[in-house]
């Protein structure tokens, strides 16, 4: 009996023990704003994985998604508040850092591929430094969003073409004067009413990328989509700068290792999806169409430009260098 009691002490010392061992020594809550079917959760689950792995179990990364902690703007106030450590956002940090609007400027860049060159080269290096200087959030991965396109019930492809066409627009006041000066009637209206407006031909079109595209179901309402790529756009995974900096040189370089693992599976993914998204639409009736962006990039840039202050406007003249 003593022999017993013994040995379940001994047990329970043991479990208590490795107990501990297990128990994380810095815990990083991640929340953001897709639901877990989403590339960009698939892509923080996999940078979970990398990080405790090969940490050790040093690094707990606890995920939160369908903004579990909030909204966009309430997770980053969070992480500057040391309540949540990291998240996924977009141009909302050019309300700090004005060279984070570059993020989302009509025809900044030509293709994917002239975006990738400014996001990892230096333009990108002086964006990022701008956002952690002012948000003290770190930039350690970023991720390509889906290039909106400009959907109608007539083919488009050139500006003339668009001929005082009403479309819809978020409520961007450089959207707005953008869309006006290609000629269209843009008007600003909540995205919770574009389908019902389509269907009643209050308005003609919308500009969206195809994830929205299909998931509002506007193939039943649009018959064309216009390749017209006007926004081609980013968004980075921040982790608070004191949260980082509160690491060992070592797991900081666990963090980085994982992130840029993240960055290039999120990459795959979205190659895929956009595939993927093509081919649903096309079989759901939609016809893209070819479009003459080098025509609607002109004739758009004096509005962008006038928009833009002069640091932007700095920055926007070296991405067309590129």
């Amino acid at each position: 009996m003593i022999k017993q009691l013994f040995t379940g002490a001994v047990l329970g010392a043991a479990l208590i023990g490795s107990q501990a061992t297990l128990a994380a020594d810095i815990t990083l809550k991640f929340g953001h704003l897709a639901n877990e079917e989403n590339i960009w959760h698939q892509a923080a689950v996999k940078f979970k994985e990398k990080v405790e792995a090969n940490s050790d179990g040093r690094i707990e990364v606890q995920l939160f998604p369908n903004e579990q902690l909030g909204n966009e703007m309430d997770v980053i106030n969070s992480i500057q508040l040391g309540t949540a450590d990291m998240t996924i956002t977009g141009e909302s940090l050019q309300n700090w850092a004005p060279k984070a609007a570059m993020m989302a400027v009509p025809y900044a860049f030509r293709d994917s591929e002239h975006m990738r060159q400014a996001v990892e080269g230096e333009i990108g290096e002086e964006i990022e430094a701008q956002i952690t200087e002012r948000t003290n959030l770190v930039p350690i991965a970023w991720f390509e969003r889906g290039p909106r396109h400009l959907t109608s019930n007539e083919p488009i492809t050139q500006p003339d073409e668009l001929d005082d066409l009403r479309l819809r627009v978020p409520n961007v006041p450089l959207f707005v004067d953008t869309w006006e000066a290609l000629g269209a009637r843009p008007t600003p209206m909540a995205f919770s009413e574009v389908f019902t407006a389509l269907q009643q031909n209050t308005i003609e079109g919308q500009e969206n990328p195809l994830s929205l595209i299909e998931s509002a179901s506007f193939y039943e309402v649009q018959d064309y989509v216009n390749l017209t790529g006007h926004v081609r756009s980013w968004i980075y995974v921040v982790i608070g700068k004191n949260q980082l900096d509160s690491m060992s040189d070592e797991l900081r370089q666990v963090v980085f290792d994982a992130a840029e693992e993240m960055q290039t599976y999120q990459a795959e993914l979205f190659e895929e999806d956009q595939q993927r998204l093509e081919e649903s639409l096309t079989e759901r009736g939609m016809e893209f169409v070819e479009v003459d962006t080098e025509a609607f990039a002109e004739k758009a840039r004096p509005a962008v430009l006038e928009a833009l202050s002069e640091e932007q406007r700095e920055l926007f003249d070296a991405i067309q260098n590129l």
